[in-house]
């Protein structure tokens, strides 16, 4: 298991040299952000971003994400351009070295919670989601910003986008997903990169918009629809377990001994209400995941392949980009390297 941290480029407020200094991480997360969507990704732009990470001593280890655009999603005219600028994105990738790529099917809305400084009990502020508020905030009025919305959408595009999703149903969403997959990864498979689907987050519908990647039988469809090891998962217990009819540890061994698996976010969240959730530190008496549990299934499928800490808190006075400050996910990272190493030792002690 290589441990990673997600890192938004130069202007991040968490920088290279302090993740550096994160007992066992050595990897990082992170993408070309200047490219608009559906456009290819220039070979020397992918070469600057891993030139400077690993001058700080880390290594480029996942792209998260190549962002599918819309018109992918919703099946229109055009899409086969859009899809040839994804392949020839991931021939660049696979040439400057880099083996995964993790991505999205969620239309229009990436993750999405109500709330982003929510006080919890410690003081520390989280990202939450409560069904009831999310239900009463209406996308098109321009009244409230969901967290998780794409800044750039003007109110002009998003009642443009609600109209073209009208007629798309989960099944005609199956349709275009595997449209989509069954074009790039050959693609994918000729560079040498790895792809994971994230999971819908939350893994339920809204706005009435139909989302698919949420349960295991989602994921199980998923991997039929290309039986390769490139067309893999990015397994989040964060996205999954925010339900709790998912059992990640065994999506983990069923989906690893598949060796599906390629790359996990680990994270813990607070069931508090159906369809509603707050997100906590990592360890597990802090919310409804047993982490312990999910770093054991990563341990019987001998897992070797990136994870990082998921979403963090913003604790001891941290601003900057909600879920995604320096301390927290630096906890994340040292009890999730914390537990891998002893359920390892634990093992090789019980076999001598």
């Amino acid at each position: 298991m290589q441990m990673t941290f997600r890192w938004y480029g130069d202007d991040d407020p968490v920088k290279l040299w302090q993740i550096r200094q994160i007992p066992g991480v050595t990897g990082i997360v992170s993408a070309v952000y200047d490219i608009p969507v559906g456009e290819e990704w220039p070979l020397e732009l992918i070469l600057e971003l891993k030139g400077k990470i690993e001058a700080a001593g880390l290594q480029l280890s996942v792209i998260e994400s190549v962002p599918v655009h819309e018109h992918i999603k919703l099946g229109l005219p055009g899409r086969d351009r859009l899809i040839e600028n994804y392949r020839r994105t991931l021939r660049n990738l696979g040439q400057a070295g880099i083996g995964i790529v993790c991505y999205n099917f969620m239309p229009v809305f990436d993750w999405t919670r109500s709330q982003l400084d929510y006080e919890l009990e410690d003081g520390s502020t989280a990202l939450i989601y409560e069904e009831e508020v999310v239900r009463r905030m209406n996308p098109l009025t321009g009244e409230l910003q969901l967290p998780g919305w794409d800044s750039s959408y003007r109110k002009e595009d998003l009642q443009l986008l609600f109209e073209q999703y009208a007629p798309v149903h989960e099944e005609k969403l199956w349709d275009n997903l595997s449209y989509f997959v069954k074009a790039i990864m050959p693609a994918a498979e000729e560079a040498g990169v790895r792809m994971a689907i994230h999971p819908d987050d939350p893994p339920w519908p809204i706005f009435g918009l139909p989302r698919i990647i949420t349960d295991e039988a989602a994921l199980d469809r998923f991997l039929r629809l290309y039986d390769s090891p490139v067309n893999g998962l990015c397994l989040c217990s964060g996205s999954l377990g925010a339900n709790p009819a998912n059992d990640f540890p065994a999506m983990v061994r069923r989906f690893g001994r598949e060796s599906r698996v390629n790359f996990v976010h680990a994270r813990n969240v607070k069931i508090t209400g159906e369809r509603s959730f707050e997100e906590s530190a990592h360890l597990s008496s802090a919310g409804s995941l047993d982490m312990a549990e999910i770093i054991r299934a990563l341990r019987d499928i001998d897992y070797a392949g990136p994870i990082r800490p998921d979403h963090g808190r913003m604790i001891w006075g941290e601003t900057g980009k909600p879920g995604y400050g320096l301390y927290d996910r630096a906890l994340g990272a040292v009890y999730l390297n914390g537990m891998w190493e002893a359920i390892g030792k634990e093992r090789a002690a019980g076999q001598q």
